[in-house]
């Protein structure tokens, strides 16, 4: 999930610097920018934004339904969800490396749409599996729970190590995916997508839950009951 939320900063930072001013991950960027616009502020983007949230909306949804009635476990769902995240990933940094002929803005678009969807889907996945402040995708709740229960707030335990590692991670992928700018929006994109494979290989090879089958014993009694 760390490792998820270094890949949204990374996303985060090729859309909103090379997709028109579009965050992928963060929604609630995405909705100030939208609000702005419609009061009238110039030069910031509307078609973008709504793409993307609409596309974040829509992967959510996908992964929620796929996920509706299972426990907070790491499951076979819950790979696929990510490696389907991931390929999705990997074509989007094949359609901004390939020199198609299409208009940029037209590929851009749908990058950020993909994006979004990507990133909605992850974020459904992180929820289902309430790995506490990690929602791979925002940290605000995880500064606000940092803050609150400091030495300053109300001085209770806290998972303080995850809650800094996410908030450093977010902001480490964020400074990554700009670097990574330069040499081509895809570059960040690919490395998304990389990092979302990866997770999903590790989560089904050590994160899945496993279900014993019953011993001899028990399946005859439940058989004669």
């Amino acid at each position: 999930m760390l490792a998820l939320t270094f890949s949204t900063g990374v996303a985060d930072a090729v859309g909103y610097l090379g997709l028109d001013k579009v965050f992928t991950g963060n929604m609630t960027g995405n909705i100030v920018i939208l609000g702005m616009a419609v009061a009238g502020a110039k030069g910031l983007p509307v078609l973008g934004p709504a793409v993307a949230l609409l596309g974040f909306m829509f992967g959510a949804a996908v992964a929620g339904r796929a996920l509706r009635g299972r426990g907070s476990a790491w499951t076979g769902v819950t790979t696929r969800i990510l490696v389907a995240a991931g390929c999705l990933l990997a074509l989007t940094t094949i359609l901004l490396a390939l020199p198609l002929g299409l208009e940029p803005s037209s590929v851009h678009l749908v990058a950020a749409g993909i994006l979004a969807t990507t990133m909605g889907a992850q974020a459904a996945a992180a929820r289902q599996l309430a790995v506490k402040d990690v929602t791979t995708v925002v940290v605000t709740s995880t500064i606000t729970g940092l803050a609150a229960d400091s030495w300053l707030g109300a001085r209770v335990s806290q998972p303080w190590i995850r809650r800094i590692l996410a908030i450093v991670l977010i902001s480490s992928g964020a400074v990554v995916g700009a670097l990574l700018l330069p040499f081509g929006i895809s570059y960040g994109v690919g490395l998304s997508a990389g990092i979302t494979l990866a997770c999903a290989w590790m989560g089904h090879a050590f994160g899945r839950t496993r279900t014993k089958s019953p011993s001899p014993v028990i399946e005859r009694v439940q058989t004669m009951s």
